[in-house]
Order: C-alpha cells, then structure tokens, then sequence
C-alpha cells in the first residue's frame, strides 16, 4: 500500500520556513525514528568545531546516510527536531537545511529546540527524524 501524506497547515506561514504544522500519514508500512545525528565523522569523532553551517551539513548527510540504510530519503521525513546550542546562529545558516529539504519536496513537521549543550560539547546542533515509507 502506498503512503499518503496529507499536509495539515491551519496557517500557511510555516510553509515559507520550509516545515508544515503537521502531517497525517495513512497507508504506511514502515516507520523509522532516527537517533539524532550530529556532525561526527564514521567513527564518531566531532567535526566542524565551531562551524554551524558545516555541522549542519554534516548532521544532515548523517541522517540522510541513516536513511538510506533504511531505503529512505529525505523525501520520507515526516518530523524533524532540531536541537541546537545557539538557535540565533543556527537560523543563520537555515538554509543549509530548508535547500536540502526544498530539493527533496519535503517539509516534516518541525521543531527547533535551544539547549545548553548537546552530548558532545563542541557539537551544536543536532537533527532527530522520523521516515515513513
């Protein structure tokens, strides 16, 4: 059975930061929630100290890369959180995101979360996603 996804948007001012207000799924046959990915290289070592754009790259090359495993992509996110430790900057470098996502005709339902520190100390953003397929 084919997935459906139904977009729910009571306003549609989400829409332009690349993230709808939720998304009713039916018809799903697999559902994969993803630990959350940060810029940590295949053995799990920090990268991009102090670069919020290149962590976020990484991050999302990660979670793309925990995907793929699965047979996903990006275009099967239907919730994103976003952890990060200095959401200024983090929006800042948004794009990085809503590009990779926008070339993927995606927007999961979103949040963005600030936090006093990730896990790691010198990581500063942190993406946790759920696929459906």
């Amino acid at each position: 059975m084919a997935v459906e996804r139904t977009t729910v948007n009571p306003w549609s001012w989400s829409e332009e930061f690349g993230f709808n207000q939720g998304e009713v799924v039916s018809g799903q046959t697999r559902t994969l929630y993803c630990a959350g990915q940060t810029a940590t290289s295949g053995d799990g070592k920090p990268q991009h100290d102090g670069d919020m754009a290149a962590q976020l790259a990484l991050s999302l090359d990660n979670l793309e890369a925990v995907l793929g495993e699965a047979g996903m992509s990006l275009a099967n996110l239907v919730r994103l959180n976003v952890y990060t430790t200095d959401v200024d900057l983090l929006f800042q470098h948004y794009g990085v995101l809503g590009a990779r996502l926008g070339a993927a005709g995606v927007r999961p339902a979103s949040t963005v979360l600030g936090v006093s520190r990730l896990a790691v100390p010198s990581l500063m953003v942190e993406l946790e996603g759920t696929a459906v397929a």
